[in-house]
């Protein structure tokens, strides 16, 4: 019983495969649900003054699923959820079709809206997908800003795993460790703070 009025559905489709989002407004509808709250992210066809022709998405399914299900998670942690529904497409998505879909339906509108919200915060700051824009004149990869943003969040948590490699002021100018540690042939260490030879490899 608690799996029918939990329940969680996130798909990773394969290109060429469009969004079908009444496939998922479907799946989080029930009697109970008052409300569902729906994100569709639709590619556009300017982007700062620039003709956008499509967007083209890569991920590491695996994990992007992963972390899409841990997301959904913890939005039904913190809010009274009864069904969610993610969707991102891979591959070309042309102009006006949609690359992310989610719909979440709760007893009442707030809790729906409010984790939608959430979720799609999440996804474009966490979830390993790549997107790419293909303009008028060439193509670049672009990085969201919510995933930029919350890189420099990160780097300014002292203990964080991933902390030190956004913080270049804890690196060493001339070697990525600082002082040296030489072992003798007796086992000792040895403390060294020269950086002889630019070259060098430490």
């Amino acid at each position: 019983m608690m799996a029918a009025e939990e329940k969680t559905l996130v798909e990773i489709l394969e290109e060429h495969n469009p969004i079908d989002l009444a496939k998922y407004i479907n799946y989080v509808s029930a009697p109970q649900a008052g409300a569902i709250a729906t994100f569709s992210g639709t590619t556009r066809d300017t982007f700062e003054g620039k003709v956008v022709l499509e967007l083209r998405y890569e991920a590491y399914t695996p994990m992007a699923i992963r972390y899409l299900k841990s997301i959904c998670s913890s939005a039904r942690s913190s809010w009274n959820l009864h069904s969610i529904a993610v969707a991102h497409r891979l591959g070309p998505v042309p102009v006006g079709e949609t690359s992310v879909f989610i719909a979440i339906s709760s007893v009442h509108r707030i809790d729906a809206l409010d984790a939608c919200k959430y979720v799609i915060d999440e996804l474009k700051a966490t979830v390993p997908i790549w997107k790419k824009e293909v303009l008028a004149n060439g193509e670049v990869w672009k990085e969201n800003s919510e995933f930029l943003e919350r890189r420099l969040e990160l780097g300014k948590k002292d203990g964080d795993c991933c902390g030190k490699k956004v913080e270049p002021e804890v690196r060493d100018k001339k070697g990525c460790c600082g002082a040296k540690v030489k072992v003798n042939e007796e086992g000792i260490a040895n403390n060294s703070t020269s950086h002889e030879g630019s070259g060098e490899v430490e």
